[in-house]
């Protein structure tokens, strides 16, 4: 995925997929967000707008606006390889130097308390979160597509002033970390865990001359877990159950697995990984 970018706010992607197009001078754009989890129920997004910027736009300031409906988003049900389709156009070719996204006063996320608390992003509400690309260039007959990946863990913040019996509102802040993904990125990881019933989470990580590069995912009921948009590398790969074993079964433990090698175009299966 493989350009990193944390942001002042608090997982975006990019992918290329190659696809024939009659018509001359046209591109496709897709905007695409996914998540990497976090220890709540549900993390709603309300997301008013989405902006691109053009290198060589002389428009005001450069900025284009895409073909978006707003809408709220609960980003938890997008994991495992889901994704939310946010924005599917046809586009002139050209570079892409940022995307914008706009959000608006809604946001907030149900915590493990089953409240709800408002999230606020003032930078987000107003001059919108911006998501430097990198030689991103929408071809003629291409269909490009940005994959927004958004760490919930690391972007809803806890207020240091909260203390239980505050304001529900003022417990949370939303300060956006997104990974944007180059447009050659495409390897994956799957596998499954045994038993199911531990539902780890499982985190894939790579170091790189900018230190280490991690995406999260959840297993699902089943165990299984997938990743996708992953750069070509070595990684070790972790996971870490979420529940304890019932009586009198063994003990679920955290796993560790070493030298996992992903290459572009190729889904790397780890097949069984058992955590007890």
């Amino acid at each position: 995925m493989n350009l990193t970018r944390l942001f002042p706010l608090a997982c975006l992607a990019v992918l290329g997929l190659a696809s024939c197009s009659k018509n001359s001078d046209t591109s496709k754009l897709e905007v695409r967000m996914t998540d990497a989890p976090g220890d709540f129920h549900q993390v709603v997004l309300d997301v008013r707008q989405i902006e691109v910027h053009l290198k060589e736009e002389q428009a005001k300031d450069g900025w284009k606006n895409l073909s978006f409906t707003p809408q709220t988003l609960n980003i938890l049900e997008y994991v495992n390889g889901k994704s939310a389709l946010l924005v599917k156009q046809d586009f002139a070719p050209g570079d892409l130097k940022e995307i914008r996204l706009v959000l608006g006063p809604d946001s907030y996320v149900i915590g493990r308390d089953d409240q709800r608390y408002d999230l606020k992003t003032p930078s987000g509400q107003t001059s919108g979160v911006k998501l430097k690309l990198d030689k991103t260039t929408l071809r003629d007959g291409e269909t490009y597509q940005l994959l927004l990946d958004f760490d919930v863990a690391k972007s809803v913040v806890e207020r240091g002033t909260w203390r239980p019996g505050n304001d529900r509102k003022e417990r949370y802040l939303l300060k956006p970390v997104v990974r944007v993904i180059t447009q050659e990125v495409r390897g994956g990881l799957s596998g499954t865990v045994a038993p199911a019933a531990a539902r780890p989470q499982v985190l894939a990580i790579r170091s790189t001359i900018l230190g280490p590069d991690t995406v999260s995912t959840s297993a699902d009921a089943s165990g299984a877990f997938q990743m996708g948009a992953l750069p070509a590398g070595t990684y070790r790969v972790e996971f870490f159950p979420s529940t304890t074993a019932p009586t009198g079964q063994p003990a679920y433990r955290n796993v560790t697995r070493t030298g996992v090698v992903v290459t572009n175009d190729n889904v790397t299966n780890m097949g069984s990984i058992p955590l007890n």
